[in-house]
């Protein structure tokens, strides 16, 4: 069961891996990188296409990015999640957040079988010091009795 610790423990360290950042400014996974970014999150963006640009060093795989790195966000297609969850688990990390709509019942269970700090089914903006459509949104899950407290 998610608490609310589960996703303290990922949100308060401030330093973290995000794959599934998208080239594409207007794609999701590049708004929770810039957000994360002006919040204060030191961010290694992880993408295997991508190439160095806008001052962004990007990493091609979850094995590249510094051993102390010890959460990671996973935005990508859900077709992608699972190998994704098991490079991070090899690599030995143990906080990991599966932003919502990324998650699988397969990823969730592998998760689980490894025993490791698991935020899913939630989106991080509605937690890490929202703003705009994400604050509002957060604001009607609290009414809905959805948020997690």
């Amino acid at each position: 069961m998610l608490t609310r610790s589960s996703i303290d423990v990922f949100l308060n360290d401030k330093t973290l891996a995000i794959v599934g950042v998208s080239r594409n400014t207007k794609k999701f996974g590049h708004l929770v990188y810039k957000t994360l970014l002006e919040n204060g999150y030191d961010l290694y963006p992880v993408n295997p296409n991508a190439e160095e640009s806008d001052d962004i060093h990007w990493f091609r795989s979850i094995y590249n990015v510094p051993d102390y790195v010890k959460n990671i966000l996973i935005i990508t297609h859900k077709r992608y999640t699972l190998g994704v969850l098991k490079e991070a688990i090899e690599k030995g990390i143990k906080n990991i957040w599966i932003q919502q709509m990324s998650e699988t019942p397969e990823s969730i269970a592998f998760a689980i079988e490894y025993k490791v700090n698991l935020v899913s089914k939630q989106c991080i903006m509605m937690y890490a010091n929202p703003k705009g459509i994400h604050k509002f949104h957060g604001n009607l899950m609290k009414f809905f009795g959805k948020y997690i407290k």
